[in-house]
């Protein structure tokens, strides 16, 4: 056993008794307490070099070694003196660790070597070392690998991406050979800017360096492959990789479940349990986004069991995505009951579970859970903000969103761009189309999807002419029109009957490939039916490989707009004969058909296909049931159906009412309309055509001029030529030619052909030559 001739301990800085750290050599031991100051393991070091630490020291050596190590203003000072002439009489010894200081305890500069540091605010500094620094050239000192590693990541931290890239080149062109670590930094960069030309630079690299079998580089790999769109080029990363844990195969099936390949991914978290791989929180994450991206709940259940069985369940993360699969899958009950049975929630979990309520159609709910989260001090993020504006936007509830605009104003995401286009869409979708522009005009940055939502905005508050000249802006800054952008412009051009528009939105479709995406071939189909051209519909209709309902649908309404009602119940029969199923609006289509035919065995027929199919309560199929009925004289049919409705709008009472006047049923048709009122039905000019027509045919005058008189009064109703065609010819068959002449002189507006025949005619009834010869020169 050594015996030691000499000791020298140095107290702990904290005043504790920590474990002590031991130089010793040649029969000296020196103790220190792990809390002492960093610049007495740097006294050590130099008295280390300058005895040798062999053989014993003198008397004399000691008494100096112990006055210099105890001796701040003496011994100290000249050691460090010492370290800095080292210094800068050949920098290029040292690396620079200035840049990646996470507090003042870090050195400054330490030797490649010894490992000897130096502080920039040293308390025994030279006075001369601030000036030699000065006068230092600029990349004299390297940094290490470690401090260039370690800068690479703090800006990937801070989202600067490019800046990553830039110091990438600049490290290698100092000469500095990066490693593992550094690779990984980069290609996070690459991935999160999605910048695949320089990715795949550095892969290159990284196969020159021998890294690509790191689990690590090859799991950055295929994570940046993914995030980029080419998910080809990860999986051979993935299978270039000499083994695979449990975090490349994590990324492998993220980056499926994230490019839409939901049930490849299902196949890798499969495949990767018959290798013996066992799964971690984040391979089920990733297994649960791709259940929910394709809609596989049976396979996300299975997967719950898992979960469960192997102690996940209490994950927050893992917790998160259970509720956001369930949710997206349809199933908000086990959505609830799986954020019922966490112990914690997070944004995340919250985020999943309001827009699941949004999903599903509940945006009442989904509000209520916003605000129970902010109760609950949970602060939203830009995911809950997007979540929250979409509930407005279906409820139409204005005053809402603009509450939740505030918050994301306090909260400093105005300006973030999912949350920008959500406040566009949300303003557009509540009518506000002001509040949308106001909102699109001062995004510092728009992508097609802001364009997007701007342009149906325009077009859902009936301005098509200015989505269209909203197009020709976002050509002219550059943006590509995707298939959204596309079926925005042709609803737009069908909305204001642009047909030449429409060409040659059509023209840019068919240079972009978009013409066989369905839902823009369904657009064209209809753009071109509202636009008169059946010919061209016809054509685009034939070429759709797999048409959809919409496209049938589309067609189908425009033959009845067009009047070959006939020709739109032979689509209507072909299109069931091919098996596509019919949604309400084909209903209404089929009996719009059957109504203008008068065909009512037809009707009848159509009628036990909407029950059949459950949509017999949908308001807008309902009321094409009593007009169909109304128009084809079975009014106790039209009854029946109007009494069963769960729920009554101004169409279906308004349906109603034609009926009831079609029909000469004049006391009920005022009787219905008395109801309406009561009822607090808000009543338009269709309605008070049906009034007015009721009491024309019934011979009211006195009520007909009462309610004609009363429409822009009471109503706030301006009146038609419908509705003053209907009141000249209630006074005309009353026999009052002189007041229905009077009241064609004072309309503001032309009278149309049918006006004056219905005043010539009753001037043939009542024997008027003379009116009649007059009325016959003006209506020729």
């Amino acid at each position: 056993m050594c015996s030691f001739a000499r000791e020298v301990q140095f107290p702990s800085s904290t005043g504790t008794t920590p474990s002590l750290q031991q130089y010793e050599s040649g029969g000296i031991r020196i103790r220190v307490h792990a809390g002492v100051s960093p610049v007495y393991h740097t006294q050590l070091q130099f008295l280390q070099q300058s005895v040798g630490w062999s053989g014993t020291l003198s008397t004399a050596q000691w008494s100096d070694t112990k006055e210099q190590l105890r001796s701040p203003s003496g011994g100290q000072k000249r050691i460090v003196e010492k370290l800095w002439r080292e210094f800068f009489s050949d920098p290029s010894q040292w690396w620079d660790h200035r840049s990646e200081k996470a507090n003042t305890r870090y050195p400054d500069f330490k030797h490649k070597m010894t490992h000897e540091s130096l502080w920039l605010n040293g308390k025994f500094n030279p006075s001369w070392v601030e000036a030699e620094l000065a006068a230092l050239v600029p990349g004299t000192v390297q940094m290490s690998l470690f401090s260039w590693n370690a800068m690479l990541e703090r800006c990937v931290e801070a989202g600067q991406y490019q800046k990553v890239i830039k110091l990438f080149l600049q490290m290698q062109q100092e000469g500095m050979v990066p490693n593992r670590f550094t690779f990984v930094q980069v290609l996070n960069a690459c991935a999160s800017s999605q910048a695949l030309q320089e990715g795949t630079c550095i892969h290159s690299q990284i196969i020159q360096s021998g890294c690509e079998s790191d689990v690590y580089v090859g799991s950055s790999l295929i994570n940046m492959y993914a995030k980029c769109g080419s998910i080809d080029d990860a999986a051979r990363a993935f299978n270039n990789m000499a083994t695979h844990d449990v975090v490349a195969w994590s990324t492998m099936i993220l980056a499926h479940a994230k490019c839409g390949q939901g049930q490849k991914a299902l196949t890798l978290f499969r495949r990767m349990q018959q290798e013996g791989v066992e799964p971690n929180s984040v391979t089920f994450v990733a297994a649960l986004n791709a259940c929910a991206n394709i809609a596989a709940i049976d396979e996300g259940r299975d997967i719950h069991k898992q979960i469960i069985q192997s102690g996940y369940e209490s994950n927050l993360f893992v917790g998160s995505s259970l509720v956001d699969m369930y949710a997206k899958c349809g199933s908000i009950v086990d959505a609830q009951r799986v954020f019922n049975k966490m112990t914690t929630h997070d944004v995340v979990s919250w985020s999943a579970m309001i827009l699941g309520h949004v999903k599903c159609g509940q945006g009442e709910k989904a509000l209520e859970l916003f605000q129970q989260m902010q109760c609950e001090g949970v602060k939203p993020d830009h995911v809950t903000f997007v979540a929250v504006l979409n509930a407005c936007a279906s409820l139409m509830a204005l005053e809402e969103g603009r509450r939740v605009h505030e918050d994301i104003i306090q909260s400093d995401f105005e300006y973030h761009l999912f949350v920008g286009n959500s406040l566009v869409d949300m303003y557009a979708k509540c009518g506000s189309i002001e509040e949308a522009w106001s909102v699109f005009s001062k995004m510092p940055t728009r992508n097609v999807v802001t364009w997007n939502a701007m342009i149906l905005g325009y077009v859902k508050c009936g301005q098509g002419h200015k989505a269209l000249e909203l197009s020709q802006q976002m050509k002219s800054k550059g943006v590509q029109p995707d298939p959204v952008t596309f079926v925005g412009l042709l609803n737009a051009c069908a909305s204001v009957v642009a047909l030449e528009e429409g060409r040659h939105v059509h023209v840019q479709i068919t240079e972009s490939g978009c013409e066989s995406d369905v839902f823009v071939a369904s657009s064209l189909v209809d753009m071109y039916a509202k636009c008169g051209s059946m010919e061209d519909a016809e054509k685009v209709f034939n070429r759709i490989s797999t048409r959809n309902v919409v496209a049938w649908n589309a067609m189908i309404l425009g033959h009845i707009k067009c009047g070959e009602a006939q020709k739109a119940l032979e689509l209507y029969a072909q299109m069931q004969c091919e098996g596509v199923q019919s949604d309400h609006v084909t209903f209404v289509g089929a009996l719009n058909a059957c109504a203008n035919l008068v065909a009512l065995e037809e009707g009848r027929r159509v009628h036990e296909q909407v029950v059949w199919s459950g949509c017999e309560s949908d308001i807008f199929v309902g009321s094409s049931l009593v007009d169909m009925y109304a128009k084809c004289g079975s009014i106790e049919d039209a009854k029946g159906v109007f009494n069963r409705m769960p729920a009554h709008d101004v169409v279906s009472w308004t349906a109603m009412l034609g009926g009831y006047a079609m029909h000469g049923h004049a006391e009920e048709a005022l009787g219905h309309f008395e109801r309406m009122c009561e009822e607090g039905v808000d009543i338009n000019n269709f309605t008070f055509v049906s009034l007015l027509s009721a009491c024309s045919h019934a011979g009211l005058v006195d009520e007909g001029l009462h309610y004609f008189q009363s429409m822009g009064l009471v109503y706030c109703t301006s009146a038609t030529v419908q509705h003053y065609a209907c009141v000249v010819d209630l006074l005309a068959r009353a026999g009052c030619l002189e007041e229905a002449e009077d009241l064609i002189e004072m309309m503001s507006g032309e009278p149309d052909a049918a006006m004056w025949m219905s005043l010539l005619g009753a001037c043939r009834v009542h024997a008027n030559v003379e009116m009649r010869d007059g009325v016959g020169k003006v209506s020729s």
